[in-house]
């Protein structure tokens, strides 16, 4: 039976030249896994070692967003969507699936959970998108949960595989949704005072286990505070790992400038009060509004 929604869907009459060029990508992956005159390195690839790549390459696509490089953007898009083609080469090789399949079921997942596009439904703003989206996912994993025999979780379908800080801050909206929150960020705030105090009580003893613990507990509430401050706390501490990394580096410039150093690596000060400076100095040429 025909999907009463294809007709909604425009369609092209010979591929497109994007069509093309992804038949042309799998082409070159089959090439790279034929078993005669493949790539070595690329025969040698399962789907467990091929995922710190599919990873990293994420993490690659958002950094060059992060810098607004958009001549950058399309390169680190295909290294991610070549990622896909990848997988879905191993599990065509396996016979458990192919890059069809996979372009099937994101198809018919968007399709379903647009029905207000692809359908008769109605939805007006993107705050009632965001609602309808989530009880559609809902019922998705109420249906996975019970073809596999077992009982349904609001935290279900949160990946382990996420950023701490990411899952973190999932697990908390999940959470919300039946009423475990706060109803705003002072109370937040408190809590995250409350877990410095016992983190701070935890010094003297220097036991791991209890410093690993009462530490995670301070991360965890510190997202819990950025959601309630509408903040992405994976995107906050990037952000913050760019600031540091800049004023460090200038504070080499710095420090090599002192020294007359004419290449190679930066001899910086020894001293925590001659670094303390030198940061300090870098922070108040920061704040120094540009010269027109």
């Amino acid at each position: 039976m025909n999907n009463p929604l294809e007709p909604a869907i425009p369609s092209a009459a010979a591929p497109s030249a994007a069509a093309r060029a992804l038949d042309r990508l799998l082409a070159i992956m089959a090439r790279l896994r034929d078993p005669k005159d493949g790539c070595p390195w690329d025969l040698e690839q399962s789907f467990r070692t091929i995922v710190p790549h599919t990873i990293e390459e994420a993490y690659e696509v958002a950094d060059v967003i992060e810098r607004d490089d958009m001549k950058a953007l399309p390169g680190e898009l295909g290294d991610l969507l070549f990622q896909v083609v990848f997988y879905s080469q191993m599990a065509s090789e396996a016979g458990h699936f192919r890059m069809e399949d996979v372009l099937a079921a994101i198809n018919d997942k968007m399709i379903a959970r647009h029905p207000h596009v692809f359908g008769s439904a109605s939805i007006e703003t993107a705050a009632a998108q965001t609602v309808a989206w989530e009880v559609q996912k809902a019922k998705e994993r109420a249906a996975e949960a019970a073809a596999a025999g077992r009982a349904v979780s609001v935290l279900d379908g949160v990946a382990a595989g996420l950023p701490a800080l990411t899952r973190a801050e999932k697990l908390q909206k999940r959470a919300a949704r039946i009423g475990f929150d706060w109803p705003e960020a002072a109370p937040v705030i408190d809590k995250v005072e409350e877990e410095i105090a016992e983190l701070k009580a935890e010094l003297g003893d220097r036991n791991p286990e209890r410093l690993d613990e009462e530490l995670g507990d301070l991360l965890f509430a510190c997202a819990n505070l950025a959601r309630h401050l509408g903040v992405d706390p994976e995107g906050a501490l990037r952000r913050a790992n760019q600031k540091f990394e800049r004023r460090f580096k200038r504070m080499e410039a710095l420090a090599g400038a002192g020294s007359g150093s004419g290449g190679g690596q930066v001899a910086m000060p020894t001293s925590l009060e001659q670094l303390e400076a030198l940061w300090q100095r870098v922070k108040a040429e920061e704040a120094k509004p540009a010269s027109r």
